[in-house]
């Protein structure tokens, strides 16, 4: 027992000793700048946020960072829901990852709008909307802020709404 205590305090010390010479050399480690081409950093302040056609002022905005939910091939863009607003039953061909940002949004599934029966999903919350499945969403009238969602998946989302007679937003 005695040996293998002192076998394994020597390898420490033996590893220690390596290191030392590296430690004693001073001088500072410099990091290489940021490459604008490599490395893209988009400020809260530079995202652009746009207002949807159909849809009131102030009731839900969008803003594309990456791709186009109408293109081929993966997009993720951040969608902002403000209280009192929220959309009618719809479905998309493809899956939709979605998670929280800030606020509370309020989902459920299916084909019959009930505000009422919506889950809250507060922030951190992560949502999957199932291609082909009906579903709608947003946040609730007594909501102090609104609900920024990150939303990723794959393009064209082919959105169709259950009852394209009827206004694509619900005032709830």
């Amino acid at each position: 027992m005695t040996e293998t205590l002192t076998g394994r305090r020597d390898m420490l010390l033996a590893s220690l000793l390596a290191a030392l010479p590296l430690a004693l050399a001073g001088g500072s480690a410099e990091a290489s700048q940021i490459d604008p081409n490599e490395t893209i950093v988009l400020q809260p302040g530079e995202i652009v946020w746009h207002g949807q056609a159909g849809f009131p002022a102030r009731s839900v905005e969008m803003a594309p960072l990456f791709g186009a939910t109408t293109a081929p091939g993966l997009y993720f863009t951040l969608v902002k829901w403000y209280p009192g607003y929220m959309s009618a039953p719809h479905t998309y061909v493809t899956d939709r990852l979605c998670v929280v940002v800030s606020g509370t949004w309020w989902v459920n599934s299916g084909a019959d709008f009930d505000p009422d029966n919506t889950i809250a999903a507060p922030a951190g919350s992560c949502v999957r909307r199932v291609a082909h499945t009906p579903h709608y969403d947003g946040v609730r009238r007594y909501a102090i802020e609104p609900a920024v969602i990150a939303i990723c998946g794959m393009g064209p989302v082919g959105q169709t709404w259950l009852d394209p007679t009827q206004p694509r937003w619900r005032r709830v």
